[in-house]
């Protein structure tokens, strides 16, 4: 289960905190209150501002009118009253960041774009939103700058960011237009019924065709710019579902299916099981692991380092319930032309050596 900070505020009223502070990759906040024996009815959105700090009456409404807000398990209206004993849950999107953004004529490739949404094809390379010595060249100046283009004269409009992948990791990306948009989608990430698959090449082979990695997951204390599995008590639940699509006999291309979406968690689930991925540096998958000692394969190996001078993984495909339509829609990626390169480079070393 997620880690809960419970603290007693003075009325008495029980409050669980459970947001991703420590997990960037999800951009919600979720709070679960119990009402005191004594309250005295009083309008929802008054008595959750009155619980959250920093939680405008709007960011509270917009919760409300998106049906992140439960009462007993049932969503409620925003003009509900609370009453004694009530248990409210309630999911709210990030709010924008401190950072000052500012457009940027940057290339990116959009795949999909309407009133609410925008989905993007990231490259790898490009981080998510400024910040950590990242202030300019992201993916959020870059986004930016397009709906001031294709909105000129609007400078209020901006995109809503609900999740990343990291700034070396390739693929689809999910962007909202507005903040009832936003909301709607942040409850999707924290139900997990949001849809991703990445593809990833990983070093060695795998007895089984498919398998599943539950193991949770947290930072690294020895390291803290990068994750560790670790024990119930100091990590978060991580989830992950693969299959073997290809095998090149020292590594193997798998599809993974994630139903949670922690930092890092497909590299350090591999690593976690003996198989990192292929020049992930900061996983241990920049060495040589599997293969011969011969001087041909070592060079054969660096040479597809070269190639693909990041951790070989890549967001192919996201599904989500469309916030305004609510249908369900999927949208799916190729290769990225690195990640392609390898690929084909690995399966003619395989048919030669045959």
């Amino acid at each position: 289960m997620e880690k809960n900070d419970q603290t007693q505020p003075e009325s008495g009223n029980m409050t669980e905190k459970t947001d991703n502070s420590d997990d960037p990759n999800e951009l919600f906040e979720h709070f679960r209150f119990v009402v005191d024996k004594g309250q005295s009815p009083l309008r929802i959105d008054k008595y959750v501002m009155a619980k959250i700090e920093n939680a405008s009456r709007n960011r509270i409404q917009n919760s409300a009118h998106a049906g992140n807000i439960l009462v007993n398990g049932v969503v409620i209206k925003p003009n509900y009253k609370v009453r004694p004993l009530d248990v409210i849950s309630i999911v709210l999107a990030y709010p924008p960041r401190d950072t000052e953004i500012y457009p940027e004529e940057i290339p990116i490739s959009i795949v999909y774009e309407d009133d609410d949404v925008i989905i993007v094809n990231k490259a790898p390379g490009m981080v998510v939103h400024p910040g950590h010595g990242n202030f300019t060249g992201t993916l959020q100046n870059a986004l930016l700058f397009h709906l001031r283009q294709t909105n000129p004269g609007n400078t209020e409009i901006k995109p809503y960011l609900v999740h990343r992948i990291d700034k070396d990791t390739s693929g689809i990306l999910l962007v909202a237009k507005n903040e009832i948009a936003q909301t709607k989608i942040a409850k999707q990430f924290f139900d997990h019924s949001i849809a991703r698959t990445y593809i990833a090449l990983v070093w060695g082979n795998f007895d089984e065709d498919e398998g599943t990695i539950n193991a949770n997951i947290g930072r690294d204390i020895r390291n803290r710019l990068i994750q560790a599995v670790c024990d119930d008590e100091s990590g978060r639940i991580a989830i992950t579902h693969y299959k073997v699509i290809e095998r090149f006999g020292y590594v193997t291309l798998v599809e993974c299916r994630l139903e949670t979406g922690r930092t890092h968690q497909i590299r350090v689930h591999f690593k976690h099981i003996g198989h990192p991925l292929f020049n992930d540096e900061s996983y241990g998958g920049s060495a040589i692991l599997k293969g011969t000692t011969f001087a041909k394969y070592k060079q054969f190996v660096h040479n597809c380092f070269n190639m693909i001078p990041r951790q070989s993984l890549h967001a192919k495909s996201l599904g989500f319930i469309h916030p305004a339509t609510r249908q369900y829609i999927l949208f799916d990626s190729d290769y990225p032309p690195d990640l392609n390169g390898v690929i084909s480079k690995w399966r003619q070393y395989i048919l030669q050596t045959e």
